[in-house]
């Protein structure tokens, strides 16, 4: 009954590319699985019909990332895409303080990579775009692409690493 709900919303076909994205953005197939389950399951308790069920999907499983690490003490690994979670004051003034400290450090680590590289990352990460999508944005390859989001995300982590909780 869910899987023919799930082919007549047209998200069934999604749930593969659900689960690669998130397991490239969380480092943890599980994980993905989960947020993944969760997220065909939100919107079949919905009983919408999305215009738009891959784009709906994904802003689905983005927000149950975001809640779920708002859940947390926030203090553990923090996703590089779910960065608009830290702007709401948390009532932890730790959190809040190493919050305002990554996002200044975020902004330090991408106003350093070049321009190319810096727009990849926004628009994939921040803004949900497809590598298709971005490749067509910059007039280059999708290997290409592939190739900026690996060399920011190095880098990012490199230069965001020390803001991690010990």
């Amino acid at each position: 009954m869910a899987s023919t709900r799930l082919r007549a919303l047209g998200l069934y076909v999604h749930y593969q590319e659900l689960v690669g994205t998130w397991t490239r953005r969380l480092s943890n197939r599980h994980e993905a699985e989960d947020l993944s389950q969760e997220a065909m399951l939100r919107v079949l308790e919905a009983r919408v019909t999305p215009e738009q069920p891959r784009a709906y999907l994904h802003q689905t499983a983005r927000n149950i990332a975001i809640d779920t690490f708002r859940k947390r003490d926030g203090h553990e690994h923090l996703p590089l895409d779910s960065i608009e979670s830290i702007h709401a004051p948390s009532g932890n003034p730790e959190a809040d303080l190493h919050a305002v400290q990554v996002v200044a450090g975020l902004e330090r680590a991408l106003a350093e990579l070049p321009l190319k590289c810096r727009q990849v990352f926004i628009w994939q990460r921040l803004d949900g775009c497809s590598q298709q999508e971005i490749a067509e944005r910059l007039n280059i390859s999708k290997n290409m692409v592939e190739k900026y989001m690996i060399r920011a995300m190095r880098h990012l982590r490199d230069q965001l690493g020390q803001l991690s909780p010990h």
